[in-house]
């Protein structure tokens, strides 16, 4: 949007008038049918609308800053807003009772439109669980699942490289500006999203990660994706929040299960006893979304066409995640002749390379 684009600057200041509720927007541009329209309106037609007090915030605006850096920040390559009224918004956030009024998006806004699934989890997440997210979301993303995730460490973080890892990439949902990047440790990680994949926020530039900020966030992660898959997460995490969201949005839940004694099991275990599929693979989340078969057929047909020491290697991964150490002891094949296969196999998207060495078989 260019900063003389009145029709974007009216959507902004709809937007950005402190003390208005969303609620109280949609209200407005039903009534009179656009934000120029609304801003526009006298303030006793405002408040048989939405009442005094939103008729009175209205009349203040918002912040003229903050309205002048979000107009800039527009004008910037690779950035854009969509609006309610857009074609290009996405049609799963329209289905919910909440959208946002405004969403900043940096990188290909054709990913907000393409079937996703939200993987969620614990910041402090365990190894296992990382590999686990990771491996997940790289076999979802090549079947055809585009990752949304919230950018926090742990597991949404392994989500997004496992997502980005595949053929459809990865959107992240933040609870800030998009000027800044929350945590500073995935400010790499931002920077790839923004250019392979996609960074999201209904906040206006400027804003600052606050804590009230990440409920809100949760909402459109939920509301991405057909479904939303718990990897790890303790009784009281904010990722039983987003599940919760997903339920409430008509998603499907879906829980990795984990160790009796592990904390970070017991938010998935009581997602499990409260109805969310309990998942082990990621041919379980396709086969409840019904995208089970065609990916069945392609897999039987690599599995077909594999060299014998190729299939060797698959049958001694298992399902669990395997250092090299291990497949040698368990083929009796050297480093130098595993490693090679190893590579033939990740090529072909049989098997991802996780983080310290470790190996994932993924069909």
């Amino acid at each position: 949007m260019a900063s003389n684009d009145h029709s974007g600057e009216a959507w902004l200041r709809l937007g950005f008038t402190p003390g208005l509720a969303p609620a109280a927007q949609r209200k407005l541009l039903h009534a009179f049918g656009g934000p120029a329209e609304a801003l526009a309106a006298s303030p006793a037609s405002i408040s048989r609308v939405v009442g005094e007090a939103a008729a009175a915030a209205l009349r203040s605006g918002p912040d003229p800053d903050r309205l002048q850096q979000s107009m800039q920040w527009l004008d910037s390559p690779n950035h854009r807003m969509l609006t309610l009224a857009d074609a290009e918004y996405p049609a799963a956030l329209l289905e919910t009772v909440d959208p946002p009024l405004l969403l900043f998006i940096q990188g290909r806004v054709e990913l907000l439109s393409s079937p996703a699934l939200a993987i969620v989890g614990s910041r402090s997440a365990t190894p296992g669980g990382i590999r686990d997210a990771e491996a997940f979301a790289h076999a979802l993303s090549d079947a055809g699942l585009t990752i949304v995730s919230g950018l926090a460490l742990g597991i949404d973080g392994a989500a997004h490289r496992g997502g980005l890892r595949g053929t459809s990439s990865s959107v992240a949902v933040v609870g800030s500006g998009l000027d800044r990047v929350y945590p500073p440790r995935h400010r790499d990680l931002a920077h790839r999203l923004a250019a392979e994949g996609a960074i999201v926020s209904e906040f206006a530039i400027g804003t600052p990660p606050l804590a009230a900020n990440f409920p809100r966030r949760n909402r459109v992660i939920s509301g991405l994706g057909r479904g939303c898959l718990v990897v790890e997460a303790a009784l009281h995490s904010g990722s039983l929040i987003t599940a919760r969201l997903a339920l409430e949005q008509g998603r499907d839940v879906f829980a990795i299960p984990g160790s009796i004694h592990s904390p970070l099991s017991k938010g998935c275990h009581w997602l499990i006893k409260q109805g969310a599929k309990l998942v082990e693979s990621a041919q379980d989340v396709l086969e409840e979304l019904g995208m089970s078969s065609a990916a069945s057929r392609t897999t039987a047909t690599l599995k077909e066409s594999l060299p014998p020491a190729e299939t060797a290697i698959l049958a001694a991964l298992g399902f669990e995640p395997v250092d090299l150490d291990t497949i040698c002891e368990r083929t009796s094949l050297t480093p130098d002749a595993a490693v090679a296969i190893l590579l033939k196999l990740e090529l072909s998207g049989h098997l991802s390379r996780l983080a310290g060495g470790i190996f994932q078989r993924l069909q």
